[in-house]
């Protein structure tokens, strides 16, 4: 699976499943994207659709993205 990292801006709304000011997982989704939506590994641990606006995708250096996504 492709990995995507964002930051919650905003969470006005979903404060029970959204941290604003942290790293998320995002898998990308072509049908939601159409619709400005963005799927994201939010705090239960599963994907759900938010709002694309409550995102901004991060890019780290390739160490430290490899670092993130190693397997514990």
């Amino acid at each position: 699976m492709e990995h995507q990292l964002v930051i919650c801006i905003k969470n006005k709304g979903y404060e029970a499943s959204l941290e604003a000011r942290k790293l998320y997982e995002a898998i990308p989704d072509p049908k939601a994207e159409k619709h400005q939506q963005i799927r994201v590994i939010d705090e239960s641990g599963k994907d759900y659709l938010f709002p694309k606006e409550l995102f901004v995708i991060v890019e780290l250096p390739k160490p430290v993205e490899e670092a993130i996504f190693r397997e514990a």
